[in-house]
């Protein structure tokens, strides 16, 4: 299963730095609006330790690094979004289009106040990064709301001469939004509106898109340009928390800046990590090394530079996926090839060893018979509920 996430904001928060950090993706960076014409698609990775060092006693599986385990999701980074979105402003229509596809909105904010409302430079500090998150939420609440609006005379005659519950229309409505009919039900009793949907006026409407898209669109603010912005403005950003947002600091630029110098041997660092080593310190001149330095202070601020921790939560909370390792061999834990713990799954938790068996092929999954646990070795029915870091072996009938 392919989890796609959208990154998303105004032009200028440092999208296409968060997009390139997380990937290492050439895209074009630049300090002007729409420098994101069309999303640019590229793959970042969750972090998990590597069950090799628990199941070997020799070692790596080979799979992961100094027992880490990359597995790879899907990223989308789309134009920026400004004001009036909904109405085809800016890049607008492409925009919203693109979020179709996502599972989950990383929010990438300017949280040093250092762009306006539309993506201008301007002094740090001189905008309020919390208007931004609450213009974002309401250019997609108006989003759905306008698809309803358009449609609603045509909604809700199919309801009443058709018998075809609201909710299913509107679902049906909304499917290529990526809504369920759960959702819309669930909707409908979160936005406290008349029970009769032909008493609805554009209010009720606009609450109901409200309350769609926070159920159906999860999201998190990477609160980024951490290292430039204000202890006050970001403690006013994490305020937000109360309010049920989910607000993680981040330095896209740092974790770039790392990831680049991974890549060309000055350092060694992986993605997430909590610090990093200077290699062949004779190499280094002294600008680069105050600027790493400058890196570790961002790191022993908040722990990390942020960019992996967001894609993580993104993944394993917000969308609650786990990790599942299928093998054929359950005492060697390797495949048919004798390589070790060959393939990492993402599954959403509550999954089950035949949803395993079919995510990795129909006729496993039409031919099933049973799992193994490789680690206890105990035979597991089909009903069987996945747990994280599951290394499981499928039995099945070959057809």
């Amino acid at each position: 299963m392919t989890v796609t996430i959208a990154i998303a904001g105004k032009p200028n928060a440092g999208k296409s730095t968060f997009f390139k950090a997380a990937t290492l993706a050439d895209v074009e960076i630049a300090s002007y609006p729409f420098t994101t014409i069309s999303p640019n698609v590229g793959i970042a990775h969750v972090r998990v330790p590597c069950p090799c060092k628990e199941l070997l006693h020799d070692g790596s599986c080979g799979n992961c690094v100094r027992g880490i385990r990359f597995i790879p999701v899907e990223l989308i980074d789309v134009a920026g979004l400004v004001r009036g979105a909904h109405e085809g402003r800016g890049l607008g229509n492409e925009f919203l289009d693109e979020l179709r596809r996502a599972e989950a909105i990383i929010h990438v904010v300017d949280a040093s106040g250092g762009t306006d409302a539309d993506g201008n430079v301007v002094q740090v500090g001189s905008h309020d990064p919390i208007e931004d998150i609450r213009a974002f939420k309401e250019e997609l609440n108006m989003w759905v709301f306008m698809i309803l609006k358009r449609s609603w005379r045509k909604l809700t005659r199919k309801a009443e001469l058709e018998g075809t519950k609201i909710e299913r229309a509107i679902a049906e409505q909304l499917a290529g939004v990526g809504v369920t009919e759960e959702q819309v039900k669930a909707a409908i009793r979160g936005s406290r509106i008349p029970d009769d949907f032909r008493a609805w006026d554009e209010e009720a409407l606009k609450s109901l898109s409200a309350e769609i898209i926070k159920l159906s669109k999860e999201m998190v603010i990477a609160a980024n340009k951490a290292d430039l912005a204000q202890r006050a403005a970001l403690k006013k950003l994490r305020a937000l928390e109360g309010e049920g947002e989910t607000v993680i600091p981040c330095s896209a630029a740092a974790e770039l800046a790392l990831r680049t110098a991974a890549r060309h041997k000055f350092i060694r660092y992986l993605p997430g990590d909590t610090d990093f080593e200077i290699l062949h310190t004779a190499t280094i001149t002294a600008e680069q090394r105050a600027g790493l330095e400058k890196i570790r202070d961002l790191i022993n601020d908040y722990g990390s530079t942020g960019v992996q921790a967001i894609i993580n939560h993104v993944v394993f909370q917000l969308l609650n996926y786990i990790v599942v390792y299928p093998v054929e061999d359950e005492h060697k834990f390797t495949d048919s090839s004798g390589r070790i713990l060959p393939d990492a799954y993402l599954m959403k938790r509550g999954s089950t060893a035949k949803d395993l068996a079919y995510a990795v092929h129909t006729d496993i999954g039409e031919g099933f018979l049973y799992a193994i646990d490789a680690r206890t070795k105990r035979r597991l029915g089909e009903r069987y509920e996945l747990e994280d870091n599951d290394v499981i072996k499928v039995v099945y009938a070959q057809r």
